[in-house]
């Protein structure tokens, strides 16, 4: 059985999942709009690089939450792996404590980021407060110190249903929604 907090956490590596997918589809939508405006029209369109950007921050920071999540992000396993099992788990917890510091910061941070800059606005997006490009760093942050408290508390969640989907050896029946 699967602890509450895992659990609860389920629908928001979903999010992370959703919202990290969809930013790199509209990117690959929007940056060969910018080239075609420039080059086959002759008049560039001022609106996709930054929107291009704020994207590329959102899917590194929701893709990063789902990635530690999974087990899949190269600097949490990559020198834990090759230590004997009890330097293994002291060096994970140690990882795990920075991993969570880290986070903290950048929410701590991030939020004051977003909040100071909320009055101002793109030049070539009037309309957008520069604190909003900012959001995904506090919000994506605070994901994945979620995820490490889970991962400190219930040891690693890569193995579970939802986080395995699709992956060889993955029971997809207990994967389904």
């Amino acid at each position: 059985m699967d602890p509450l907090l895992s659990r609860l956490l389920d629908p928001v590596y979903r999010l992370c999942i959703w919202a990290a997918g969809g930013a790199i589809v509209c990117m690959s939508l929007i940056i060969p709009w910018g080239v075609f405006a420039r080059y086959v029209l002759g008049s560039g369109s001022s609106w996709p690089e930054p929107i291009a950007i704020m994207l590329m921050v959102m899917f590194s920071f929701f893709g990063a939450a789902a990635a530690y999540r999974a087990n899949a992000h190269i600097a949490v396993h990559m020198l834990t792996a090759a230590l004997p099992p009890p330097l293994r788990r002291a060096a994970s917890f140690i990882s795990d404590g920075a991993m969570l510091a880290v986070c903290v910061f950048i929410v701590v941070w991030g939020t004051k980021l977003c909040i100071g800059t909320w009055g101002q606005s793109i030049d070539s997006l009037p309309w957008m407060p520069v604190g909003l490009t900012y959001a995904a760093l506090p919000i994506g942050s605070l994901f994945t110190a979620l995820f490490v408290l889970e991962r400190m508390a219930f040891g690693s969640m890569a193995q579970r249903a939802l986080v395995a989907f699709g992956e060889p050896g993955a029971n997809f029946d207990e994967a389904a929604p």
